[in-house]
């Protein structure tokens, strides 16, 4: 069976073809055949942020030339695909009904199934189509620019929530610090890459929630305390804005900054696989290609002989693999049929362990 399918959430279109394996070979992992993606950075960058508006605009123009790509890279014809997949929530509601307004005419044109897919569920099984996959059940750290949750996953379909951000996310905090220091957008990974010759000890910064006792997030109180301390530093060297101070002082900032949210995703995962007895962790989401937030969490895993896998970098970011991806391990799984109704709906808030 083959997936086609197409990401179209916030800023970044994606399209991708997999080969989905029947249900009596479940076990199995789908096979990516080709994927292709756009992403709208630099359009935005002059905003500061996503503009909706224009995010959706562009996915009109994109997606089906994307979708030519793919085809042309696999070897397929349109004719051949089995099942049209589409990210249905969570997103910028104008941008996710280009998806699934494509989706749902391709799937009415060929006479084929169309199935709505869930983004998160797309980052959290993209691994398996790294080269070294997980086997369920796992706990899930996602970790993106709108999210930060822990995960229990049993199985396709199988999650129940340990725990969230109550205000921004990881991804936020990179990005919202890094606007502090007057980084371009997307800060985030600027801010990362300024952190790698920082001194990560320079700055005392505060690690909201981390001795709370439960495994919920909050990185708001670091943000503000990242605004403190980049005005003190300002004025005391006498300068008019952070990006007049010293490179050092600049990267130092970064490297706190950095480790601060670093240590808290580290350790409420391990307090997650304490609670929950399970020795295997899936990281997945933007965040997740963090090189500092990988190396810590190998060696806090390596400790406890516990098993991490990750996305390949290139399939951290929102793409179309992952959602084709989602789509055919439902389907091999049987958690869901692919539908042949074609009117469909969009969900901007859509908590992931509703499904």
């Amino acid at each position: 069976m083959l997936v086609l399918g197409i990401e179209s959430s916030c800023d970044e279109t994606g399209v991708a073809l997999v080969q989905c394996h029947s249900a009596e070979h479940k076990g199995e992992v789908p096979e990516l055949l080709a994927h292709a993606l756009f992403s709208q950075i630099e359009m935005h960058k002059a905003f500061g942020g996503v503009v909706p508006e224009l995010a959706s605009r562009d996915h009109i123009r994109r997606v089906l030339p994307l979708a030519q790509e793919v085809l042309k890279g696999s070897g397929r014809s349109l004719s051949e695909v089995d099942v049209v997949a589409y990210t249905r929530g969570p997103g910028l509601a104008g941008a996710l009904l280009v998806g699934a307004g494509v989706a749902c005419a391709l799937g009415a044109a060929l006479g084929k199934p169309v199935l709505g897919v869930h983004h998160l569920e797309g980052h959290l099984l993209s691994p398996f189509l790294s080269a070294d996959p997980p086997e369920f059940p796992f706990v899930a750290l996602l970790v993106s620019g709108g999210h930060t949750q822990l995960m229990r996953v049993d199985g396709v379909g199988s999650y129940v929530l340990l725990g969230e951000s109550i205000d921004d996310a990881a991804g936020e905090a990179f990005d919202k610090s890094a606007k502090l220091m007057g980084l371009d957008y997307p800060g985030g990974p600027l801010l990362a890459r300024m952190a790698e010759s920082g001194n990560p000890k320079a700055y005392t910064l505060p690690r909201p929630l981390l001795h709370s006792g439960n495994l919920d997030f909050s990185f708001a109180g670091l943000k503000t305390a990242v605004l403190v301390q980049s005005q003190k530093m300002v004025a005391a060297a006498g300068v008019s804005i952070f990006k007049d101070l010293p490179q050092d002082e600049q990267h130092d900032l970064a490297a706190s900054t950095q480790a601060a949210i670093v240590e808290v995703l580290v350790k409420k995962a391990m307090m997650a696989l304490k609670q929950t007895g399970l020795k295997r962790l899936v990281v997945a989401g933007g965040v997740g290609a963090n090189r500092q937030l990988r190396a810590q969490l190998n060696e806090a895993c390596g400790v406890r002989k516990i098993r991490v896998h990750y996305p390949e970098l290139h399939l951290c970011t929102d793409n179309g693999a992952m959602i084709a991806l989602a789509a055919a391990m439902r389907l091999q799984s049987g958690k869901q049929q692919a539908s042949a109704n074609y009117a469909f709906d969009v969900k901007p808030r859509w908590p992931l362990d509703s499904l």
